[in-house]
């Protein structure tokens, strides 16, 4: 009898362990369970939380929000809101010929924003192709000045857009980008080239003042001094320069100039164009 009594004990008591182990196990199976999911939901939440700031920071990159509006009637920029009214626009016409790198280099060196008008003849070999692609690089937009600096009042309407449109291609096909801005040689436009133009997406600028092609500021010292001085400075003004010797060497010390006298340098990027 006495067999049995430790028999059935012995079998209770068996029986009793393996149920608590089942039961820890078990509990140790959830608790793990728990910080498994745990760790997943704060690893997806991390994971939105990175790809929130990525997004956000794409987006501000393809969407700067525009700060100036040309002003058709002098071809100077207004600032829209609050936005700074003293400032001034670089342009450099002609370009990439001889000397656009050079004045690419020297605005960068100096964090000088600059608008870069190209020319489609200039882009028919590599070693142009390449200087405009490196200028584009180094953050200079790049704006259509017509395939063969024609004057487009000589021209046919399709050939008007031809030399528009043929450029715009050539650009995309190295940049990998269309151009935003548009002027015309001579600031001859039509009411083809404009609406030619408008059609590309592209902002029609001509400008305020420049001096670079008239034979007496062919000089770094007389270039210089017109263009920190001209009687047309003033806010918002739109200047006109070349890929001319004379104006890469003259360029630092019109930007010092100009800064001197309390302008801001436009970036053509706070511009609001068509596109």
């Amino acid at each position: 009898m006495i067999n049995k009594v430790l028999v059935l004990f012995t079998f209770v008591s068996f029986l009793f362990m393996g149920c608590n182990e089942t039961n820890v196990d078990q509990t140790e199976h959830e608790n793990q369970k728990s910080v498994e999911t745990t760790t997943t939901v704060q690893d997806e939440s991390q994971h939105e939380k990175n790809l929130k700031v990525e997004t956000s920071k794409t987006d501000g990159e393809m969407n700067v929000k525009a700060e100036y509006r040309l002003d058709k009637d002098d071809w100077s920029f207004k600032p829209i809101g609050n936005a700074n009214p003293k400032v001034v626009l670089l342009t450099f016409d002609d370009a990439p010929d001889k000397y656009s790198l050079k004045i690419a280099k020297t605005l960068k060196r100096h964090e000088v924003p600059a608008l870069f008008f190209v020319n489609g003849h200039f882009l028919e070999n590599d070693e142009n192709k390449a200087m405009l692609k490196e200028i584009h690089e180094m953050g200079f937009p790049i704006g259509n000045h017509t395939y063969s600096h024609v004057n487009l009042k000589e021209l046919s309407e399709k050939e008007q857009e031809r030399e528009i449109v043929k450029l715009n291609n050539l650009v995309e096909g190295i940049i990998g980008e269309r151009p935003k801005y548009f002027r015309a040689p001579f600031g001859s436009n039509t009411d083809h080239s404009i609406k030619a133009a408008e059609k590309e997406k592209m902002l029609v600028m001509n400008w305020t003042y420049g001096y670079d092609w008239e034979k007496e500021y062919q000089d770094k010292k007389a270039l210089t001094e017109i263009m920190r001085n001209s009687p047309y400075l003033g806010n918002g003004a739109n200047l006109l320069m070349h890929d001319r010797k004379w104006t890469s060497e003259a360029i630092e010390d019109i930007v010092k100039g100009l800064q001197k006298k309390g302008y801001k340098i436009l970036d053509p990027k706070l511009i609001e164009t068509p596109a």
